[in-house]
């Protein structure tokens, strides 16, 4: 195992210029090419460079119209669509700053982000957005303008900017230098306040030049195209928007879970980005259809010839009995999975959480190759990543080129590179804590190196757990392989100062009907009422036992119990990004926690 990896860049970082000169860059290069496609009147209607490049230089005037100064920080609140990308660009071309929101966001977070950020102005998605930022509107005096897309917000501030020079436009984007702030994200903040991260300039076009360059077969291959249906919000989605901007790939939006196969069947991406709850979704779902209809076994033998073939891939290839079975596989399952999201996929970019290897496997063995990566806010999304020409299952891959990884004493993963934060906004004291004197970032992840340079993450240091008998257990090894099992939804292991490890485990909700009926219980029942039914205990003790083998004796979860509801974002107990408040869940189910040990 290596202390410390690091890979070379393969594009140095930025001397001049900002993010909105990929747009003009685009332009020149490829005036008529599609750059964006609009999902209206039932059809993907083609925005070429040149377009996108015009509307971003009119609302850039009209933001200019409407007083805002270069630097100052501005609002976007909306669900992914066309409208996210095109504002945040002109805000950039306007010299400003963006300010992402969760269109999500309660009043008070709405408030906390705009008051910290002193932003002064808001684009809004629709008037239920605005109903929660007129809430607040008092207490941030600053913010005099909000633009809502949905009630013609874009003519308006288009309107604003007749008389606005292409001179004054100009001068307002030559104000940007690479070290110039580019955007403030507030961190999904799964404990206290969110702390806003600072990116400049250089850090996101550090990031995306050599994201693209180290992945050609994902982002500069004929064709590309992907449809976008995680937040631009998240800084995960934001890397991609950028992506596929600088590197000329069809970028679609899509900002409803309910129409996305839809939309993704009729857009046909190349490559997707999701977070890993989404791949499980798409397998559990599979698995369950397919045992609904009396062809479970068939599903379940077609995914173990999947994982059996991709790991065959790590070694000298897959036997000429493999190849028969998988190939025959293809016709009767994966060749319908890849239908679903639109026949074209051949690349997915999973980060946010780890995947682990199982779906890793069973995904590439149908023809999708999960490219699994690592990274957090403050490093403009990617640190690490596997590369189509060089991947390892069940890692997150080696550094991207220009970026350092480096293993502490205590096992925390200490970042390094010209793509990091600059500091957090308002706050010096968390920077000085995040940031060491030699510009290392303390990520807080706990991981290892391999001898290969590749990546492994084994838990959140302040989520390790210390049981009654001083063992360490690392949470999210466990928690990975029981939300594998199609039925659950979430769950939280839990043992810290405790005699043994514990589980609290969620149904999922979409699920669950299915089982009800194939279970030959009462029509209508709920998952509270059958919490501590047999049956369903004993699936959720197979899922217990498939992730005990994954850990020591004095790791694994020796009691666990159904919780009669499921965690949710609206709930509160999930961040925008689907990951688990642990604060929350261990606060709202204390008594829960409490008698798996009475």
């Amino acid at each position: 195992m290596k202390t410390e990896f690091r890979v070379p860049a393969l594009v140095p970082a930025c001397t001049s210029g900002g993010l909105a000169d990929h747009a003009i860059e685009a332009a020149a290069k490829n005036p008529h090419g599609v750059s964006l496609s609009i999902h209206r009147g039932g059809a993907w209607v083609g925005v070429s460079s040149q377009q996108f490049l015009d509307e971003v230089r009119a609302v850039a005037k009209g933001l200019i119209g409407a007083g805002v100064q270069t630097g100052q920080r501005v609002g976007v609140m909306s669900r992914t669509r066309y409208e996210w990308t095109l504002v945040d660009f002109a805000i950039w071309y306007a010299g400003c700053v963006s300010v992402p929101i969760y269109e999500t966001s309660s009043a008070e977070q709405v408030e906390w982000i705009l008051s910290d950020s002193d932003a002064v102005a808001l684009f809004a998605e629709s008037d239920k957005n605005k109903s929660v930022f007129d809430q607040v509107s008092s207490h941030v005096p600053g913010v005099t303008r909000c633009w809502v897309f949905d009630a013609d917000g874009i003519a308006q501030v288009k309107s604003l900017g007749t008389n606005i020079s292409d001179e004054q436009l100009e001068q307002a984007r030559a104000s940007v230098n690479p070290e110039t702030l580019a955007t403030i994200i507030y961190t999904s903040g799964t404990t206290g306040r969110p702390k806003g991260c600072m990116l400049t300039h250089r850090a996101f076009m550090f990031e995306v030049d050599n994201v693209v360059q180290v992945m050609p077969e994902v982002f500069l291959s004929p064709g590309a195209s992907t449809l976008l249906f995680l937040p631009i919000a998240h800084v995960f989605g934001r890397l991609i928007q950028l992506g596929c901007i600088r590197a000329g790939v069809r970028l679609g939006h899509s900002s409803d879970v309910k129409t996305l196969l839809t939309d993704l069947q009729g857009f046909q991406p190349t490559f997707i980005l999701a977070v890993p709850r989404v791949f499980e979704k798409v397998f559990n779902s599979a698995q369950q259809k397919a045992t609904a209809d009396g062809k479970g076994k068939i599903f379940d033998r077609a995914a173990a010839v999947s994982i059996a073939y991709s790991k065959s891939l790590d070694g000298t290839g897959p036997g000429i009995g493999l190849k028969i079975k998988h190939a025959l596989f293809d016709k009767l399952v994966y060749s319908k999975l890849r239908a679903a999201m639109g026949g074209r996929v051949e690349w997915a970019v999973s980060g946010g959480a780890p995947l682990g290897e199982r779906l890793g496997h069973f995904f590439r063995g149908i023809g999708m190759t999960i490219l699994e990566g690592y990274g957090l806010t403050e490093t403009s999304a990617a640190h690490t990543a596997n590369r189509p020409r060089s991947i390892r299952v069940g890692t997150v891959g080696q550094p991207i080129p220009g970026a350092a990884v480096r293993v502490a004493a205590d096992g925390e993963l200490m970042l390094f590179g010209p793509h990091l934060l600059t500091g957090y906004w308002n706050n010096p004291t968390a920077t000085a804590e995040a940031i060491d004197s030699d510009g290392w970032f303390h990520s807080g992840d706990i991981g290892e190196i391999d001898d290969d340079g590749y990546v492994r993450i084994t838990g959140r240091k302040k989520e390790l757990l210390v049981t009654a008998a001083g063992k360490n257990v690392a949470p999210a090894v466990l928690e990975d392989r029981i939300r594998g099992n199609w039925l659950v939804s979430q769950c939280i292991v839990v043992g810290d100062a405790k005699p043994y490890i514990a589980a609290l485990v969620t149904i999922d909700p979409d699920a669950f009907p299915a089982w009800v009926k194939a279970a030959g219980k009462p029509a209508g029942s709920t998952v509270d009422s059958l919490k501590n039914d047999s049956d369903l205990r004993a699936v959720i003790q197979g899922a217990i036992d498939e992730a005990n083998k994954a850990v020591s004796h004095a790791e694994a979860v020796k009691k666990f119990a159904i919780v009669g509801v499921d965690w949710t974002e609206e709930g509160g107990q999930m961040t925008p990004s689907l990951k688990l408040k642990r604060n929350v869940v261990m606060a709202e189910f204390a008594a829960d926690v409490d008698a798996l040990y009475s």
